[in-house]
Protein backbone atom coordinates (compact mmCIF):
# COMPACT_ATOMS: atom_id res chain seq x y z
CA UNK A 1 0.00 0.00 0.00
CA UNK A 2 0.94 3.66 -0.47
CA UNK A 3 1.59 5.88 1.91
CA UNK A 4 -0.36 9.11 2.54
CA UNK A 5 1.37 11.17 -0.06
CA UNK A 6 -0.09 8.74 -2.99
CA UNK A 7 -2.79 9.12 -1.47
CA UNK A 8 -3.06 13.03 -1.70
CA UNK A 9 -1.78 12.49 -5.17
CA UNK A 10 -4.58 10.32 -6.69
CA UNK A 11 -7.19 12.67 -4.94
CA UNK A 12 -5.45 15.96 -6.67
CA UNK A 13 -5.80 14.34 -9.66
CA UNK A 14 -9.09 12.86 -9.83
CA UNK A 15 -10.25 16.60 -8.34
CA UNK A 16 -8.18 18.34 -10.62
CA UNK A 17 -9.14 16.30 -13.96
CA UNK A 18 -12.94 17.12 -13.86
CA UNK A 19 -12.31 20.54 -13.51
CA UNK A 20 -9.45 20.95 -16.01
CA UNK A 21 -11.87 18.86 -18.42
CA UNK A 22 -14.70 21.30 -17.89
CA UNK A 23 -12.07 23.99 -18.35
CA UNK A 24 -10.94 22.86 -21.53
CA UNK A 25 -14.38 22.28 -23.34
CA UNK A 26 -15.93 24.90 -22.38
CA UNK A 27 -13.61 27.21 -24.15
CA UNK A 28 -15.74 28.53 -26.86
CA UNK A 29 -12.61 30.02 -28.75
CA UNK A 30 -11.55 26.32 -29.29
CA UNK A 31 -14.82 25.43 -31.42
CA UNK A 32 -16.17 28.62 -32.46
CA UNK A 33 -14.56 28.12 -35.92
CA UNK A 34 -16.33 24.44 -36.15
CA UNK A 35 -19.28 25.71 -34.65
CA UNK A 36 -20.07 28.07 -37.46
CA UNK A 37 -18.20 26.07 -40.18
CA UNK A 38 -20.89 23.30 -39.38
CA UNK A 39 -24.26 26.07 -38.58
CA UNK A 40 -23.58 27.40 -42.43
CA UNK A 41 -22.76 23.93 -43.94
CA UNK A 42 -26.67 23.04 -42.50
CA UNK A 43 -28.45 26.37 -42.90
CA UNK A 44 -26.41 28.08 -45.97
CA UNK A 45 -27.19 31.80 -46.88
CA UNK A 46 -30.39 31.99 -48.71
CA UNK A 47 -29.77 32.56 -52.14
CA UNK A 48 -32.86 34.91 -53.83
CA UNK A 49 -32.61 32.68 -57.05
CA UNK A 50 -33.26 29.38 -55.23
CA UNK A 51 -35.74 31.05 -53.44
CA UNK A 52 -37.72 31.87 -55.88
CA UNK A 53 -37.42 28.57 -57.77
CA UNK A 54 -38.56 26.74 -54.41
CA UNK A 55 -41.75 29.49 -54.27
CA UNK A 56 -42.67 28.73 -57.98
CA UNK A 57 -42.38 24.37 -57.72
CA UNK A 58 -44.36 25.20 -54.30
CA UNK A 59 -47.13 27.21 -56.43
CA UNK A 60 -47.43 24.70 -59.30
CA UNK A 61 -48.09 21.66 -56.51
CA UNK A 62 -50.79 23.62 -55.25
CA UNK A 63 -52.53 24.28 -58.26
CA UNK A 64 -52.11 20.85 -59.02
CA UNK A 65 -53.37 19.56 -55.81
CA UNK A 66 -56.12 22.49 -55.83
CA UNK A 67 -57.73 21.30 -58.92
CA UNK A 68 -57.39 17.65 -58.07
CA UNK A 69 -59.61 18.47 -54.97
CA UNK A 70 -61.72 20.54 -57.13
CA UNK A 71 -61.93 17.58 -59.68
CA UNK A 72 -63.07 14.94 -56.83
CA UNK A 73 -65.93 17.58 -55.37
Amino acid sequence: MGNWQLEIAKMTIYMTFPVGMFYYFNQTSLFENWVIKTKRELFPPENQELRKKFEESFRISREKHAVSFDEET
